[in-house]
């Protein structure tokens, strides 16, 4: 293999002068925070408040208030099945907190995991309602 359709190396370029940088005059080395001439500004200093500054920023809009209602359905499904162990008339509690149960599973700025908790615990609250009225139902000679 021959080097004639090779193109020249650097080496060879600079030797012979072809694409060779101009020799300039070493830089002085300048030691860290050594001025390098340029402007000079003055010290700057703290300037006095003779106003006072107003600190609300009026372009940002309120932020809007989002409806919250899961943690009001957790809350009246943890009453409905505290209720509903005892009472079978607390099924109006337990079908308040699954109604805001599933609005809250509705909505995606709730969290989930609360919005399902409160619907199960409405639910059993629900049923353990259910099986005291029909118990009473049995016991008043309503039913059967």
């Amino acid at each position: 293999m021959t080097d004639e359709g090779m193109p020249p190396t650097r080496a060879a370029r600079r030797s012979d002068g072809i694409g060779a940088a101009p020799a300039a005059a070493p830089p002085t080395a300048a030691l860290p925070g050594e001025h390098r001439g340029g402007f000079e500004r003055p010290l700057t200093q703290p300037t006095p408040v003779t106003q006072s500054v107003h600190t609300s920023v009026a372009w940002a809009p309120e932020p809007e208030v989002l409806p919250r209602s899961g943690a009001w359905a957790l809350g009246l499904a943890v009453v409905a099945l505290a209720l509903s162990l005892v009472v079978g008339w607390a099924f109006p509690l337990g079908i308040a907190a699954v109604a805001l149960a599933i609005l809250a599973l509705r909505r995606p700025w709730e969290r989930r995991a609360v919005a399902v908790w409160s619907l199960l615990l409405g639910l059993v609250s629900l049923v353990y309602s259910a099986g005291w009225l029909v118990w009473a139902a049995f016991r008043a000679g309503l039913i059967g």
